[in-house]
């Protein structure tokens, strides 16, 4: 069983006590530094007042950027799955040889 951590993770100027395990620790901080970025970039790009503004605009992108990998993989598996369906054609026209 994995041992148990309690860290502080600030996003948007807040702290929040998280208790979590030794692994998701460096994907957590990693994450929390890459919105605390974006936060500011919006902040800088765009005349927004409040947080929530802002958080709910990070929280859109991230959202439409995972949308759009999961749209890539699909296309992917697709183009996977057709390429195996080709080499089974070819491999059963050349056992009719």
């Amino acid at each position: 069983m994995s041992e148990k951590l309690k860290i502080k993770l600030t996003l948007a100027d807040r702290v929040y006590p998280m208790t979590i395990t030794a692994d998701q620790e460096a994907s957590l901080r990693v994450s929390a530094k890459k919105i605390d970025a974006m936060i500011k970039q919006l902040e800088e790009n765009y005349a927004v007042r409040d947080k929530q503004d802002v958080l709910a605009m990070c929280a859109l992108q991230y959202a439409a950027q995972l949308e759009k990998q999961s749209e890539k993989k699909e296309v992917e598996g697709s183009d996977s799955i057709k390429i195996n369906e080709f080499i089974e054609l070819i491999d059963l026209h050349l056992a009719t040889y």
